[in-house]
């Protein structure tokens, strides 16, 4: 008998165990059970997707409607074409090598499973070539429970000639209503991992349930034992339903623990109670205003001051779109605690948009940001720049200002987060872009408060997180969203500009360009690389092979740069921004585009977030089809931040009818965030969100969609949480605490974190 805490190689034997630890990276009988079928056979169906992708292994089965041997053009021997019927409209093509061989058994009439690789050879057209084969016994011939012999070639044949017995070879799973089709690899096939899973169900313990019976009653859930076997091997439609109900709660409910836990933990600790002050700079700062606050900015300034004033740490998500006024939000809380004598930190992803905070808070609080400078107000407080690329003499003084209390708000990079940096009393901590960082970095910069009192602890994105996203890769955070965009913010239209099947739409773009700088303002053309590099080493190699796959090569920053300065733009200031230039060289050309002393502004994505430049009002993305959809959101959100309207030119020579091109047609369509970020999800599939899935590992979330099962999540919240407050650490619960620990991977759950 085996338990699920059992090794494979004891319960099935080393030679068949490897192959499962190499390919999946299995070694329990857990790990084995929990990898669910993709999906299942039914008699005359095709076990897989009508449209398979290149080079993916599959399995169908049918019968055969026509074959045709054909001999090989460039050597000796002979092509069997075979036509399976799948029951679709088209017949699967199959393709035999050794034909002479094989005909005699697979011929017009038979009933067969075919197990290969997938090969598109026609943009519509596919065929499985020299798959493993079996032929099945025929339905019509009566109740066959034994086959005397096995008829097949390659795995196929292996697995039922392993079936094999006193009376011949059991062919009577074949005639199950429902097979289960697995997520396999070239080396480990589906019907490897079914004879595996088989084998563990028949030594398989009773299973002692994590879940108490009334609650899976309440919530009408199999226990885990009857869902462990069902999802392997139905019955009936109802019972893959229903085993997926309880594995797909399970999984829900894993990861709710961990962020309970998470949650109860961040109650726990002690933080500076900061009370909002009616005589302080906060107050100041809100007199000085020159413009009206939108009511949901009053809203969540007030949501963000009641959190403050509490004596544990806050522990709150603000997200808005781009523009929504999220800065102003996060100012005012940083003021806030800085009235009541501590320190703020904010840290900020790049060093362009550290610096590019550090110019806009400057300028937002005037004399009341600039303590110990000739004319600073008497509420004043000092703020100050640290980034890695900083000269010794001010990163020195900067960090002095940190470590002596003289600067109230600190601003950096990572550079924050080293051991050098000190702080007189970190009394909040202000994450821009969360899901740049990981909670393994906010957590090591709120270290830095002083011994028994942490941080409260602010984190922003300007990406728009779907409900049950937020609930499932955040839930130890309350939420706090800005739907509004302050008053002023004009609009941004967006446009498709096909070059591959429309080149003089390219012309009118800078054209356009040019238009607009005539009128005062300025531009922005985003490039998805710098360039420079291209002709050297690794980086020659990989444009070759995007050539051979992908069609042409983008378009570098530099190239366009040199295309746009010595041709349709020749007669403008264009300049130049990437990540590799040297930070003060950043900050200059960043300088010169804020002060209007640069007409158009060719850069890299160092702009996707933060920059402020009100009268930029047109961008042209080139390579459009090489951003994701939120990223072109962010982009796009760095024009129309003034008085005239916005204009985005996706630049774009992907195929006109193809995905890529559909996908940009709807990011032109709306501006709703939210919906687009959908999109995103849907589109990059959930498995990417969770981690660098590669083919083979095993995903932390298997059946639950994040974007679909809103009730179950949320029930599994609900439960969590009740569990965590009455037994922190899940000592009175086992079996729970067995569940999390098993269905969730320590390391994606931190990646799933920092999605």
């Amino acid at each position: 008998m085996a338990t699920l805490a059992d090794r494979l190689d004891y319960v099935l034997g080393v030679k068949a165990a490897e192959p499962l630890g190499e390919a999946f990276d299995m070694q329990t009988v857990e790990d084995l059970l929990r990898h669910y079928p993709l999906r299942y056979a039914t008699q005359g169906q095709p076990l897989t997707e009508e449209a398979p992708e290149e080079g993916q292994h599959i399995t169908v089965m049918g019968r055969v409607t026509k074959t045709e041997l054909r001999p090989m053009k460039n050597r000796k021997g002979s092509l069997l074409k075979v036509a399976l019927d799948t029951g679709d409209a088209r017949p699967v093509e199959i393709t035999f090598f050794n034909g002479d061989k094989v005909r005699y058994l697979v011929k017009e009439g038979v009933r067969a499973m075919m197990s290969g690789t997938v090969h598109w050879w026609r943009p519509d057209r596919w065929n499985l070539s020299h798959p493993d084969y079996l032929i099945l016994p025929d339905k019509e011939d009566g109740s066959i429970e034994n086959l005397t012999s096995v008829r097949g070639g390659g795995a196929l044949r292996g697995l039922a000639a392993s079936a094999k017995g006193a009376g011949g070879v059991d062919v009577s799973f074949f005639e199950r209503e429902f097979i289960p089709v697995y997520p396999a690899t070239a080396k480990v096939q589906s019907w490897d991992l079914l004879r595996c899973v088989r084998q563990v169900l028949d030594q398989l313990d009773p299973i002692d349930d994590p879940l108490p019976e009334s609650l899976r009653t309440e919530h009408d859930l199999l226990p885990v034992s009857d869902a462990l076997r069902l999802i392997h091997l139905p019955e009936h439609k109802a019972d893959i339903e229903q085993a997926r109900g309880r594995l797909r709660f399970d999984e829900a409910l894993a990861l709710q623990l961990v962020l309970a836990e998470r949650r109860h933990q961040v109650e726990g600790r002690t933080a500076k109670p900061c009370v909002p002050r009616t005589d302080g700079i906060a107050a100041a700062f809100d007199k000085r205003l020159p413009f009206e606050l939108t009511e949901g900015q009053r809203t969540v300034i007030d949501e963000i001051s009641a959190d403050l004033s509490r004596s544990h740490p806050m522990h709150r998500l603000l997200q808005g779109e781009v523009g929504s006024g999220k800065t102003i939000v996060a100012l005012h809380a940083m003021l806030q605690v800085i009235d009541n004598g501590q320190q703020c930190a904010l840290l900020a992803p790049t060093e362009v948009l550290a610096s590019q905070h550090f110019r806009s808070l400057k300028n937002m609080l005037g004399d009341l940001g600039s303590a110990g400078e000739l004319g600073a107000a008497d509420l004043a407080t000092k703020v100050v720049l640290v980034t890695g690329s900083m000269s010794a003499g001010q990163k020195k003084a900067a960090l002095l200002d940190a470590v002596t209390g003289e600067a109230g708000l600190v601003i950096g990079t990572h550079a924050l987060i080293q051991d050098n940096v000190d702080f007189f009393d970190l009394g909040m901590v202000v994450v821009d872009e969360q899901h740049r960082f990981g909670v393994e970095q906010r957590d090591a910069l709120r270290a830095k408060a002083k011994n028994g009192i942490s941080p409260h602890l602010l984190v922003m994105t300007a990406t728009p997180i779907p409900r049950t996203i937020a609930m499932t890769t955040l839930g130890d955070l309350e939420t706090s969203v800005l739907t509004q965009l302050p008053r002023g913010r004009s609009p941004i239209t967006s446009k498709v500009v096909p070059a591959k099947v429309k080149p003089a739409w390219v012309d009118r773009a800078w054209e356009r360009i040019h238009e607009e700088v005539e009128a005062g303002r300025q531009a922005y053309v985003v490039c998805s690389r710098i360039g420079d590099d291209e002709e050297n080493g690794k980086a020659k190699g990989r444009k070759k092979a995007e050539e051979e796959k992908e069609g042409p090569t983008t378009h570098s920053a530099l190239d366009i740069y040199e295309l746009l300065r010595t041709g349709p733009l020749k007669d403008l200031r264009v300049g130049l921004l990437h990540g590799r230039l040297p930070s003060d060289e950043k900050d200059r050309v960043m300088r010169a585009f804020n002060d209007d002393e640069i007409d158009v502004l060719v850069c890299t994505t160092v702009v996707e977030v933060g920059v402020d430049v009100p009268n930029a009002t047109v961008m042209a993305i080139v390579d459009a089809d090489r951003f994701g959809v939120s990223q072109l959101h962010q982009l796009r959100g760095r024009v129309g931040r003034g008085k005239h309207a916005g204009l985005c030119l996706l630049i774009t020579e992907t195929n006109p009818v193809g995905t890529a091109m559909a996908r940009l047609e709807a990011v032109a369509g709306t501006t709703d965030g939210f919906e687009l970020s959908v999109l995103d999800l849907r589109q990059r599939r959930e498995g990417d969100v969770l981690g660098s899935a590669q083919s083979g590992t095993a995903r932390s979330l298997r059946l639950l969609s994040l974007l679909d099962d809103l009730e179950v999540i949320t029930a599994a919240q609900q439960l969590a949480r009740e569990v965590v407050e009455s037994d922190p650490g899940l000592e009175n619960h086992p079996g729970l605490a067995r569940m999390m620990h098993a269905a969730v991977d320590g390391e994606r759950l931190e990646y799933l974190a920092k999605s």
